[in-house]
């Protein structure tokens, strides 16, 4: 089945969000979205930046429930819809805001540019040779596929029913890794761990505890050797998330060359290079099959444990001290900055007895492995939904 296709212009408004400009902006502080902020069917609210609107520019640049937001650049044509996650979000130049007329459906459009964006079919409109970008005009020349909005509705219903569980999912891990911080907040920052109430404190720590050096704590770029000679997986930083645990496995790929940054389950991946580490880069592998090595971007620093647990190593990681730390020691021309080794001689850990840190790891354990279960669940999801998208989308397969 073949359904009539019309140019966006056509069955959409569209336009680029304000330009980020502090010299020259005025208004009230309002909160905006970036490129960065927006994924594919997702938005990342952690860290949203401000700037100037004034009163004449709510309309032109605010968002309404429904909204698609399309990057411009970076990976042009990834998007989402705006479900007024945050009242009164703006837009940044780098996104466009598309809001489809009645004859679309805003969750059928976005699956269809979904559809476009997996099967590389938005290419053919990008400009620019290193950095690509989707211009408004070119934009303006994307056909759309358009049936009955019944269909239309169908169609999305079946697919949004797939999204909403992975959503549903990734709520469910933030708030087992919420858990996890905050009890090791509780244990190894605020010294509040079972038993501390007759705990004797020395020199800032209880009895039987040692500070040792993040580097004697932990494994610091361990030699990982591959254990055969076939194609490896390879990790980008793309495919770290810069809130949570959970790597993005969409950007890997197999290569048949290793980088010379390797890791198995269970290794923490932490972002040496500006601004990624700023941003909050860390990951925890618990993907890959047993015995498996998989290789990453070289500008990863590898954590493994040594005198403490594997959990103990990500949580620690994630501690914006810990970050500071490393931040401090970058050194670098302006924008290549990266981390030296040498900083994690500088950071001391405070390392339990081993009864009490064994403890600590049957306890969050449990939380590891339902992150890393939900996670595959969503994997299979995404599979599902991507077999599924081009049939609906292209008419062979009737809701």
């Amino acid at each position: 089945m073949s359904w009539p296709q019309r140019p966006l212009a056509e069955v959409a408004d569209f336009c680029l969000g304000k330009m980020l400009d502090q010299k020259k902006n005025r208004g009230e502080l309002m909160p905006y979205l970036a490129n960065v902020n927006v994924r594919w069917g997702q938005f990342d609210l952690e860290n949203l930046r401000e700037m100037r609107f004034e009163p004449g520019e709510l309309e032109r640049y605010g968002l309404k429930p429904g909204d698609i937001v399309m990057c411009e650049g970076g990976e042009p044509g990834r998007c989402a819809i705006w479900k007024d996650q945050v009242p009164g979000m703006m837009l940044q130049k780098a996104l466009h805001r598309i809001r489809p007329h009645d004859c679309l459906d805003s969750r059928f459009l976005y699956y269809s540019f979904l559809k476009k964006g997996k099967n590389n079919e938005l290419a053919g409109f990008f400009t620019g040779s290193t950095i690509k970008h989707l211009p408004r005009q070119k934009l303006a020349l994307v056909k759309v596929e358009v049936p009955p909005l019944a269909v239309q509705r169908s169609i999305a219903d079946t697919l949004s029913a797939y999204d909403d569980l992975i959503e549903n999912n990734r709520r469910r891990i933030a708030l087992l890794e919420e858990a996890a911080r905050l009890l090791y907040r509780e244990w190894f920052v605020h010294l509040r761990f079972p038993g501390h109430e007759h705990a004797r404190i020395t020199d800032g720590l209880p009895d039987g505890w040692e500070r040792l050096p993040a580097s004697e704590a932990f494994e610091v770029n361990p030699k990982t050797p591959r254990n055969d000679d076939g194609v490896v997986c390879y990790v980008p930083m793309a495919a770290l998330s810069e809130t949570g645990m959970v790597i993005d496995r969409a950007p890997s790929e197999m290569r048949e060359k290793s980088t010379s940054v390797r890791f198995r389950n269970g290794d923490t991946l932490f972002a040496r290079i500006t601004p990624c580490l700023e941003n909050g880069k860390t990951g925890f592998v618990q993907w890959l099959a047993d015995g498996e090595v998989a290789c990453g971007s070289t500008e990863f620093i590898v954590l493994r444990g040594r005198r403490v647990s594997n959990y103990f190593v990500y949580l620690t990681a994630r501690q914006h001290d810990f970050r500071e730390n490393a931040i401090r020691s970058m050194i670098g021309s302006s924008g290549r900055q990266r981390v030296q080794p040498s900083c994690f001689d500088r950071y001391l850990v405070p390392v339990p007895p081993h009864i009490l840190g064994t403890f600590f790891d049957e306890t969050v354990a449990g939380i590891f492995a339902q992150i890393g279960n939900l996670d595959s669940q969503n994997q299979r999801l995404s599979q599902a939904r991507d077999l599924l998208l081009p049939r609906l989308m292209n008419g062979e397969i009737a809701v």
